[in-house]
């Protein structure tokens, strides 16, 4: 048997590169303003909530894994303020504080977006599947050392800053466990669906035939009555 140089190799950096890029990615689109994060990251022992706002998601499957963000009140009322402005609220109707439950709500949406991004990712550039629990969102006064039960042996953590369009800063953090994807054989990733095209698609797909009236099996059947005197 020959010795194949397996030279891929998808580790921590990488899923860790992926989830921050669906972080800009989605919430770029949904808030209209240019987010991004930083070249440096940290490698930290712990996850934990911080003030103002903190919020995180378990995944399991092909990996385990927990990720946090960590909002100041002032990139969550900006991230807030810039979705529900690009969806077609006034400023009038929006909350004024990072208390309200309509900027918990929104954040924890926002969190649920990237981490499904995240996962088709997953599933597409790594051939394996993982499934994402509901966001838990927390308002916090005071810091708070996160732990959660998760089947992690060997757990590696991540800390990342991100910055808004308006340079206010939040954090994310990742913990996975200690993991290597090692490229067997090519492959090419499958594209991301486009929505736009599926809908197109559905819209343009013949219509079922519809079903024609019995008429003839009705006509047979009085002229056989017919025949028989009745």
């Amino acid at each position: 048997m020959s010795n194949q140089d397996y030279s891929v190799v998808f580790g921590t950096e990488d899923i860790l590169r992926s989830l921050c890029n669906s972080v800009t990615q989605v919430l770029t689109v949904a808030t209209q303003s240019e987010i991004h994060y930083s070249g440096m990251v940290q490698r930290i022992t712990k996850t934990c909530l911080k003030p103002d706002i903190g919020c995180f998601v378990l995944f399991d499957g092909g990996f385990s894994g927990l990720v946090v963000i960590n909002f100041s009140a002032a990139a969550a009322m900006e991230l807030y303020q810039s979705y529900m402005i690009n969806m077609g609220m006034s400023q009038d109707d929006l909350a004024s504080s990072h208390t309200s439950d309509d900027v918990s709500n929104v954040m924890g949406e926002l969190m649920n977006q990237i981490v499904g991004d995240f996962t088709s990712k997953v599933a597409r550039e790594l051939q394996t599947h993982i499934t994402q629990s509901q966001p838990k969102m927390l308002v916090l006064h005071k810091q708070v050392m996160l732990s959660v039960d998760t089947n992690m042996d060997q757990p590696e953590s991540r800390r990342v800053s991100f910055f808004t369009g308006k340079n206010n800063i939040f954090y994310l953090e990742m913990s996975v466990d200690r993991t290597e994807f090692i490229k067997l054989n090519d492959f090419e990733a499958a594209q991301a669906p486009n929505p736009d095209e599926l809908i197109a698609q559905a819209n343009n797909a013949p219509a079922p035939a519809a079903a024609h009236p019995a008429v003839a099996a009705v006509s047979e059947h009085d002229e056989l009555l017919r025949s028989l005197g009745m």
